[in-house]
């Protein structure tokens, strides 16, 4: 309080507001352009806060990292395209409930679950940043391991109608996590001499391919006559269905606050299990994958949860949570600023004022975000046979922009190809996303576990975090396996 008057006076400029505004359009805009991340969107806009004041540099990407995290969500429901890999646990019913006609019920629960969890994930920056930061410092190899082994337990939750299926195509998304150079002896697996591999195979040309592309392949071999449907007509988000969703929505906020907090962990995993956590409680379960609204505002209040949790390592610690926030560590450092516990006994008052500025930027997604679904919706009107050449336009596009790479685009369609032999065969595209994704995690953090205690194994078991996630994992089975043979029992009953 003693601060108040110079933060009000370091806060309240044109500057800042402007670069708050701007920076969540920017971050919508491009989050929801397939192959453009948020990650690239703060990579490019980090030259241009140069000249800036420090409190209005930060706050521009700060800005286009919580507005990239919502705008991922738009094309992911309305042509099943996420825009950010955060996004592609949103399609899951998000997509469904499009084709259904409530696309912009989807659209909104996904904006309100967003803003939500944004302002939940801001508070604990402010409040718990100290707290959940040394809760962060204590996590170690094995710590990380036991968290990706409850993390891959959500398989069984998102693999469909069959498990097997699922379990299926997760395997095949960990062996295909493992082509590149082994990261302890850098020898090349699986990558049959190509150096295009050695660096592993891309996220985002195999995340476009696996759920663009199959939509594209399935309306040509059809050849059905396109049903479209308008978004942005048809019934709304009432007051009272977002508050029967809130208990998942908070939920889904602390376990984004929670994972957002540790780094290197991610919005994509955090996204997975507040969907999973939402779908094991919900009396609803059985419409999840075909069309829940609770699955949208599950997703998204995971994946956005983590936007300013992730901060809190970098302004406690100095370590950035992910790759964004380590952008966002440049530039405070290009600023001459440097975050960790001298950051609060130098700068209060700047801290504070970008507090400030990250509590107003969750209003003005609400006002961006609802823009955004207006002309946006306009993309659902477009018959799909000229929308899908653009789409296809855009998906080749944005494959290529990642590593300026050819080899890139054939990626994409080979995967493409994959998700559209999954839809066919009744396989989940999820589990084998999950398993892409947590693999290399699973691997390194076992190894290097291993390489620490010499191989002794009670390291696993060192400590009451290690505990904790050892009793979630084997709850999650049980109840896993629990609900595989009750669904079991009652076909076998009808």
């Amino acid at each position: 309080m003693e601060n108040f008057s110079e933060v009000m006076a370091l806060f309240l400029s044109v500057d800042n507001f402007l670069a708050i505004a701007a920076g969540v359009l920017v971050g919508v805009v491009v989050g929801a352009i397939p192959g453009l991340t948020a990650t690239m969107a703060v990579a490019l806009a980090l030259p241009f806060t140069f000249s800036m004041e420090p409190v209005t540099a930060i706050l521009l990407l700060v800005g286009i990292y919580k507005g990239g995290m919502y705008g991922g969500s738009i094309t992911a429901i309305l042509i099943r395209t996420p825009g950010s890999p955060a996004s592609a646990c949103t399609l899951l019913d998000g997509y469904p409930m499009a084709q259904q006609g409530n696309a912009k019920k989807a659209l909104k629960t996904a904006l309100y679950s967003s803003v939500v969890a944004d302002m939940i994930s801001n508070l604990a920056l402010i409040f718990f940043a100290s707290y959940l930061a040394k809760i962060a410092l204590n996590f170690g190899p094995p710590e990380y391991f036991w968290l990706i082994c409850f993390s891959l337990t959500i398989i069984v939750s998102v693999s469909g109608s069959s498990v097997i299926k699922g379990l299926i195509a997760a395997s095949l998304g960990i062996i295909l996590s493992t082509v590149g150079l082994d990261a302890v002896y850098g020898t090349q697996r699986l990558t049959f001499d190509n150096y295009n591999l050695m660096d592993r195979i891309s996220f985002i040309p195999l995340l476009i391919g696996l759920f663009a592309i199959p939509e594209i392949i399935d309306f040509y071999m059809t050849r059905v006559a396109p049903h479209v449907r308008t978004a942005v007509a048809g019934a709304s988000l009432s007051w009272k269905e977002f508050k029967g969703m809130l208990k998942t929505v908070v939920r889904g906020s602390f376990i984004g606050v929670i994972i957002g907090a540790i780094p290197g962990t991610g919005a994509t995993t955090a996204a997975f299990i507040s969907y999973s956590e939402a779908k094991r409680t919900s009396p609803r379960k059985d419409n999840f994958g075909k069309g829940e609204p609770e699955g949208v505002a599950a997703a998204e209040a995971g994946n956005n949860g983590v936007a300013g949790a992730t901060l809190i390592p970098l302004l406690s610690l100095g370590i950035p949570g992910d790759v964004i926030t380590a952008i966002i560590l440049g530039a405070f450092m290009i600023h001459g600023l440097t975050p960790g516990p001298v950051l609060f006994q130098e700068n209060l008052t700047l801290v504070y004022a970008l507090f400030c500025g990250i509590m107003i930027s969750s209003f003005v997604l609400v006002f961006v975000g609802n823009a955004a679904i207006r002309y946006f919706s306009i993309i659902a009107d477009i018959p799909k046979t000229i929308l899908l050449p653009i789409v296809l336009m855009f998906c080749i596009y944005g494959a290529y922009a990642v590593n300026n790479s050819t080899f890139d685009i054939g990626l994409m369609l080979a995967f493409g190809v994959l998700g559209f032999v999954f839809n066919r065969t009744g396989m989940a595209a999820a589990p084998f996303l999950i398993g892409f994704i947590l693999g290399p995690m699973f691997e390194d953090n076992l190894r290097r576990t291993m390489l620490i205690s010499k191989g002794d194994l009670s390291i696993f078991f060192r400590g009451p975090i290690t505990w904790v996630f050892v009793l979630l994992t084997v709850a999650s089975l049980a109840f896993a396996i629990r609900r595989y043979w009750v669904t079991r029992k009652e076909e076998a009953l009808a």
